[in-house]
């Protein structure tokens, strides 16, 4: 799967996407977390298929779900992310693709650190859905490997920010939201039918749910930040205008009676007010 951005686009793009990273028909620089999760898949793909410690590592960080004590073993939600069928290239090479452009992507557009969590939190939501449905009895028990689903929340999460990118689907360029949908498609349609590699499937959608949950929930916290913010904003502003207009009474009223016709209660206001005023003027 590769991405690029159509040259057509850039123009109508720019001014309401211009907070996004834009790719070009060369390939993207690759950036630091990306670069060490790569290397990481690609060197423990080649040590489990070439050394004898390959079965050692599937058996110990695979999600099993055919053992109730390997079932609750919770560090496989993040190993099992690092391995891929010894079997079948293919399978770590179409997700290495993908790591390379969707990851570097967001790892320049988030940051390194929010980048790394979001990518392994995807593959863990896909993991624990697949674990779920096992417990639940839906699928049948089985072990589950591969980076998928931290893949494919990588996916959702660009066609959310960036719908301008294509991506090539199969051999064809499709815009990567269209993408999207088709995956989204056809993985549930094998899910629900319980067609081959199901659970594989349902790893898939639940990390493309994660991964778009992510993105939304972040838009909705941002907006609600800002909503709650300004009203905070307002009711202090309202809170100042209720304190002058209380201090302009009270001071009109020791003007005409004194100030031992004060109240305890207009006396603390008072005094409340001029220590806050003295605070203003040291700072």
């Amino acid at each position: 799967m590769g991405l690029y951005d159509r040259d057509y686009t850039q123009a109508d793009f720019q001014s309401q996407y211009h907070y996004s990273p834009q790719m070009r028909v060369s390939l993207p620089r690759l950036t630091l977390i990306v670069k060490w999760l790569l290397i990481a898949n690609i060197v423990i793909y080649v040590v489990s298929v070439l050394t004898p410690l390959g079965p050692f590592i599937y058996e110990w960080f695979q999600i099993d779900t055919t053992s109730t004590g390997r079932f609750f073993q919770l560090w496989r939600l993040i190993s099992y992310q690092f391995l891929h069928d010894p079997n079948n290239v293919v399978h770590i090479l179409y997700n290495m693709i993908g790591l390379y452009f969707l990851g570097s992507t967001l790892e320049r557009h988030w940051g390194s650190k929010k980048f790394l969590i979001f990518y392994l939190g995807c593959g863990v939501a896909g993991g624990l859905f697949y674990m779920l449905l096992v417990a639940v009895g839906f699928l049948s028990a089985s072990e589950m490997i591969g980076a998928s689903g931290a893949i494919l929340g990588m996916l959702a999460a660009c066609a959310i920010l960036f719908p301008q990118f294509v991506v090539f689907f199969f051999i064809f360029p499709v815009p990567i939201r269209i993408a999207a949908v088709i995956l989204t498609i056809v993985y549930f349609f094998i899910f629900i039918t319980g067609g081959e590699n199901a659970g594989g499937h349902a790893c898939h959608l639940a990390g493309m749910a994660a991964g778009a949950a992510y993105v939304l929930s972040g838009s909705w916290l941002a907006k609600f930040k800002t909503r709650f913010s300004a009203g905070r904003g307002e009711k202090k502003m309202a809170e100042r205008r209720n304190l002058q207009v209380e201090l302009d009474r009270i001071l009109d009223k020791v003007h005409k009676s004194g100030i031992h016709s004060l109240t305890s209660k207009e006396k603390r206001t008072l005094k409340q007010a001029t220590k806050a005023e003295q605070m203003r003027n040291r700072l």
